[in-house]
């Protein structure tokens, strides 16, 4: 009984609280945007660690002044508290993951894409390997013809949780480093090697 009230307490005044956190952590911080001026106008798939997506919704921002979403979230009690956060961000979600009830989850994304959405993933996530892309983002956007976005958002100061994707939450008052590629189309390649062009993208700004 009180696990359960601590979970609807949770979902009452956790999102509203975590977006005005990100709200102020992107305030406070100076930006640096490391982006092409855009990726177009079809919906197209923005893929980013899981440690990094906390700061995401205002790279989305950039391509879309009006948000025209969804983010695949894992169907846990974490990932539901992340689905109500990025609402407060236009952004709506696809519940499920490429790695647990993965055919339903790549079903309900192809299915947002072809309906005009863009969807965003974390192609290590929801549990890892860390820095280990998926062969269900590739899936996704060979079944659409969808082109992907790979971003990384760094800050150069930042507090890193202790946890499987080493999640990065960026301190106030320092700069939060935007970069994203061109939108890469991987429709005629071969699964194998468009997991590997991904991978060596999205690690191509490490520090």
């Amino acid at each position: 009984m009180a696990k359960k009230l601590f979970r609807v307490l949770a979902l009452m005044l956790v999102p509203f609280l975590s977006s005005l956190f990100i709200r102020f952590l992107y305030i406070t911080n100076k930006k640096k945007f490391h982006i092409p001026d855009s990726v177009g106008d079809e919906p197209v798939i923005f893929a980013c660690w899981h440690g990094e997506l906390l700061m995401l919704p205002y790279l989305y921002k950039q391509y879309r002044k009006t948000a025209h979403g969804k983010v695949l979230i894992s169907e846990h009690f974490d990932g539901l508290l992340i689905s109500k956060t990025i609402k407060y961000f236009g952004l709506g979600t696809i519940a499920g993951s490429t790695n647990r009830n993965a055919t339903r989850a790549l079903i309900q994304a192809i299915k947002t894409l072809k309906d005009g959405y863009d969807i965003g993933i974390t192609p290590d996530g929801p549990k890892g390997p860390m820095h280990h892309v998926s062969k269900g983002i590739i899936v996704m956007a060979q079944k659409t013809k969808a082109k992907i976005v790979l971003v990384r958002i760094k800050p150069t100061s930042f507090w890193q949780m202790n946890s499987w994707d080493k999640f990065k939450v960026p301190n106030p008052f320092g700069t939060l480093n935007y970069y994203a590629t061109s939108a890469i189309d991987v429709s005629g390649l071969d699964i194998e090697l468009a997991r590997q062009l991904i991978q060596e993208g999205l690690l191509k700004y490490e520090i």
